[in-house]
């Protein structure tokens, strides 16, 4: 290992884009190669064996691409497969779940909101932190089906993306939650939208900048962290069509490259 590797970043899609945003915004001289596995999105209405595969698959292509660290960016796939990553390769792996404890300890109304995939929701390590944190919390779990497709689509500020959350989060309004914790990479791109609907006293948590921060702790602990002013080179790879991950990256950096990879 050496500390001018490439982090590998991997999700279903392009919403892990968002956890790469916090991780360029903290870490803006580390090089990185993002994998995003769009034929296979979302992961979430997959079965736990599938997933694994599939995290498997993209772990092995990031190691050919001799990433020193690997981001697990999508909560479906840390929920269900980053135990066995860690058993079964050397490289470091950071993943990336739900924000429950947070919003479990500063909920006053003692109602939180939770929008996150089937894969994510039915998952043992999810099931592991609810129960830690959530005892004495009114937990109100949404599947959001259609959502991952839709902002894959390119449509995140469309109608029919307003009209499918007003109908997901309506459990929550009724609930009166005042914290929504968004439990897949690929919602924070929704908040604008969240916050047209959701009254103003709900707080909007996301994993993103947390991950940022484990991913530089981990890097420093083990001597890998990038120290060069230089510029970084900053690679995406799509396995399906490039232009709404190069849309969403073309406004975050300058020194980028989007491009088609079979993975």
């Amino acid at each position: 290992m050496n500390k001018m590797q490439p982090i590998g970043i991997f999700d279903s899609g392009v919403g892990g884009t968002s956890i790469w945003k916090e991780i360029h915004e903290l870490l803006p001289y580390e090089n990185t190669i993002y994998l995003s596995d769009s034929k296979n999105a979302p992961y979430g209405l997959k079965t736990q064996e599938e997933i694994i595969a599939l995290s498997v698959k993209n772990t092995e292509k990031l190691l050919e691409l001799d990433c020193k660290l690997i981001v697990v960016a999508c909560n479906t796939a840390t929920t269900n497969a980053i135990k066995v990553l860690r058993n079964s390769y050397k490289v470091p792996f950071i993943g990336i779940e739900p924000a429950i404890k947070p919003a479990a300890l500063k909920s006053t109304n003692k109602a939180i909101g939770i929008l996150a995939t089937r894969g994510t929701l039915s998952s043992e390590l999810f099931a592991q932190t609810s129960e830690l944190y959530t005892k004495d919390i009114q937990v109100v779990e949404v599947e959001g089906n259609g959502l991952v497709e839709l902002i894959e689509a390119g449509e995140t500020n469309s109608p029919e993306m307003k009209d499918l959350l007003l109908y997901l989060l309506q459990p929550m309004l009724e609930a009166r939650i005042d914290h929504l914790v968004l439990g897949c990479s690929h919602y924070p791109y929704l908040i604008p939208v969240l916050r047209e609907i959701l009254p103003n006293s709900v707080q909007i948590i996301d994993s993103g900048e947390a991950v940022a921060k484990q991913t530089k702790s981990i890097l420093a602990a083990q001597d890998l962290l990038n120290e060069t002013s230089a510029n970084s080179s900053n690679l995406f790879y799509s396995n399906a069509n490039p232009l709404v991950l190069a849309s969403i990256i073309s406004s975050e950096v300058h020194n980028y490259k989007v491009d088609t990879l079979d993975f």
